[in-house]
């Protein structure tokens, strides 16, 4: 399943293993940064889903106190 079809609370879910393995530093450097690139691409992702539920949330309470 691709990031995409993943819902926010999976990316979210699998961005705090990221950090943990990261923070471990058990890891190897070239598995690291993959780790790194993954994590950046889901705080990407997550961010662009709040963003747009933020937005959503403004056009909602807009749209209810103009009524």
């Amino acid at each position: 399943m691709s990031d995409n079809k993943k819902t926010f609370e999976e990316n979210l879910k699998r961005l705090e293993e990221i950090v943990r393995a990261l923070e471990s530093s058990d890891s190897e450097l070239d598995k690291s940064l993959a780790l790194f690139e993954e994590g950046t691409a889901l705080v990407r992702l997550c961010t662009k889903e709040l963003d747009e539920a933020e937005t959503k949330i403004s056009v909602l309470t807009k749209e209810h106190s103009n009524e």
